[in-house]
């Protein structure tokens, strides 16, 4: 019979969503949420559509935040007899969501700009700006809370793509409300908002990549699946490692699977020992799953059928 060899992280190292990052995003669900209803006060008090119509964009960016916040809730829960390898793709499932729904949404904000050039709206400039200068200063701090764990989070990165989408948006307002209340140039308003969905797209276009790469079991950028086949085989007594196997259930948790020929006289447990230590020293892998075999691995077109191991 095959011998098998698993690494594990410590329960600690296996929480990959920390309570810290989940209360960071339900402090931007907060703020964002706030100030929504602030931006629907102003506008119905001003008559002012932009303000409503702004409005509506931190409602969708409300609702991302949520989405984003309850999968990382949902991925702490523990691996249960029905999800093996437990929830952590939830969030690598809620960016891919929330990238596709910022193409939506950049698209309806060019569409909605392109009307406005043709039909422009009357803008009070006044509480516009006012309303604008409030909205920079609660994006800067969602956007703070949330910049700390981006790196290594796509979920939070995503998230964190609709707020940048909101900074920049009360960037550009503060900009056209003061040129319209200098020169009264209303298409400036339209001509902004197209450039910021630009800057939105490009970045929904690597958060999309980037997710939809975890999903389709794509291997970890970081890894190079070649060196680390070398590096095993200059292991004294690896014959060969063959059907490797590398993919990643969320970003902070990438996963390998192969299998490894070694000599007659080797130590199974022993030869395991070193390939999990190497792996986990040397390029940081610490989930692993190898398969000892002493003979070659049988193939054809349909099916993999490995000798089993000699009994000894």
């Amino acid at each position: 019979m095959h011998s098998h060899g698993h690494s594990h992280r410590n329960d600690v190292e296996q929480q990959a969503h920390p309570v810290a990052n989940r209360l960071q995003m339900l402090w931007a669900v907060c703020l964002t949420g706030g100030f929504m209803v602030v931006e629907v006060i102003g506008g119905l008090i001003s008559g002012s559509l932009a303000l409503l119509a702004d409005a509506g964009h931190m409602l969708t960016d409300t609702a991302a935040l949520l989405l984003a916040f309850y999968a990382m809730t949902l991925s702490a829960k523990p691996a249960d007899n029905k999800r093996t390898f437990g929830y952590g793709r939830l969030q690598v499932l809620a960016a891919y969501t929330n990238g596709m729904f910022l193409l939506a949404l950049t698209g309806w904000i060019v569409w909605e700009s392109i009307e406005r050039f043709y039909e422009p709206n009357p803008i009070k400039s006044g509480t516009m700006l006012t309303v604008a200068i409030l909205g920079l200063v609660v994006n800067l701090i969602v956007f703070k809370v949330l910049h700390s764990s981006s790196q290594s989070n796509i979920n939070i990165r995503s998230a964190m793509l609709h707020v940048l989408g909101d900074l920049l948006g009360s960037v550009g307002a503060i900009i056209a409300a003061l040129i319209i209340w200098q020169w009264q140039l209303l298409w400036v308003d339209p001509l902004l908002s197209i450039f910021v969905s630009i800057l939105i797209l490009r970045s929904a276009y690597h958060v999309i990549k980037d997710s939809s790469h975890i999903l389709l079991e794509g291997k970890p950028q970081e890894f190079d699946t070649q060196e680390i086949k070398r590096n095993l085989m200059e292991l004294e007594g690896v014959v060969d490692i063959h059907h490797m196997h590398l993919w990643s259930i969320s970003e902070q948790e990438p996963l390998m699977t192969f299998h490894a020929m070694i000599g007659e006289r080797y130590d199974n447990d022993k030869m395991i020992d070193q390939m999990l230590g190497l792996l986990r020293n040397r390029h940081g892998l610490a989930h692993a799953t190898i398969q000892i075999e002493r003979n070659a691995c049988l193939e054809d077109t349909t099916q993999v059928a490995c000798a089993d191991e000699a009994s000894n």
